[in-house]
């Protein structure tokens, strides 16, 4: 530090310091006045430095409150129901007002593992047709997609945290059900979708025919599932009790008001559902606004 600054420094502690000085000896007087004010015995004498303590009073108790209702850990569950409630009173009265919470996310290597598995059955066995009518040529498409893509994992949102309330806690009720009634432990293989992973997808028309904005899984009203089978994730249709668990998946998922990507005619995809919501704006603002709307933190769930 040069001298020039050190002296200037030193220049203006020297002046403040006798201010400061005279500060704390007023500040002390008048504590010391304002204490003996409120002495019983000077009651009348002092009534108007009485009004001061209750001033004080009042904004210490004003300040206690807005300190509590500020540092108030906030309930994300309740945030969504008071949202749900609003917008979504089927749902809600489903629920009684008490929310259900998304399970642990499935391990990467484990969905890996069932994409290998289910590639290998796809290459080895014949087209075959179902118990239920259905003959299986392909993978669970959208759900899969082709090989490489779903390897990246980086890609891939396996979160419940950018669902909108209104389809996940649907989805959650039909995850309930199907382990309740059926015995079927379900999974989340992919939820929120982001416009360039959808564009990449898209660009396999045996995957999707959707591009960015016109797919469900950009506005978090969308999501693709698997089983869980003896510690193993499995996806492949070709699987007779993974085929039984995706009819029955259908049914749930349309019994709470859900559509069945196993019912389209084009394409059909056995572990996709979606929430339709009517007259809704496929656009970059809409997607935004409904996988962060009645969330408390997108990053937390």
């Amino acid at each position: 530090m040069s001298y020039e600054l050190r002296l200037k420094l030193s220049e203006i502690s020297h002046a403040l310091l006798p201010s400061s000085k005279r500060q704390l000896s007023r500040i002390k007087a008048f504590t010391q006045h304002m204490n003996h004010a409120a002495s019983a015995e000077h009651t009348q004498q002092y009534w108007y430095l009485q009004q001061w303590w209750i001033l004080i009073a009042g904004l210490c108790l004003f300040s206690a409150i807005l300190f509590i209702s500020v540092s108030r850990s906030i309930n994300p569950n309740q945030i969504e129901a008071n949202y749900l409630k609003d917008v979504d009173p089927q749902i809600y009265s489903l629920l009684n007002g008490e929310l259900l919470t998304p399970p642990p996310s499935v391990d990467d290597h484990l969905v890996n593992e069932a994409i290998t598995q289910a590639m290998q059955l796809q290459s080895t066995r014949p087209l075959q047709k179902t118990q239920f009518g259905i003959t299986t040529n392909s993978l669970d498409i959208e759900a899969i997609g082709d090989m490489n893509s779903q390897l990246n994992t980086q890609m891939v949102d396996r979160k419940w945290s950018r669902m909108n309330p209104r389809y996940k806690q649907r989805l959650l009720m039909v995850f309930k059900i199907m382990k309740e009634k059926y015995d079927y432990e379900m999974v989340l293989l992919e939820g929120y979708r982001n416009p360039q992973r959808q564009n990449m997808l898209s660009a396999n028309t045996h995957t999707t025919h959707a591009r960015a904005f016109q797919s469900y899984h950009q506005f978090g009203l969308a999501a693709d599932i698997a089983f869980i089978h003896e510690g193993k994730v499995v996806i492949s249709e070709r699987d007779p009790w993974a085929m039984r668990g995706y009819q029955l998946y259908g049914e749930v998922a349309e019994s709470v008001g859900l559509v069945w990507g196993g019912h389209w005619k084009s394409i059909k995809d056995f572990g996709h559902t979606e929430y339709r919501i009517p007259n809704l704006k496929k656009t970059a603002e809409m997607a935004i606004k409904l996988t962060t709307e009645g969330q408390l933190n997108i990053s937390t769930h």
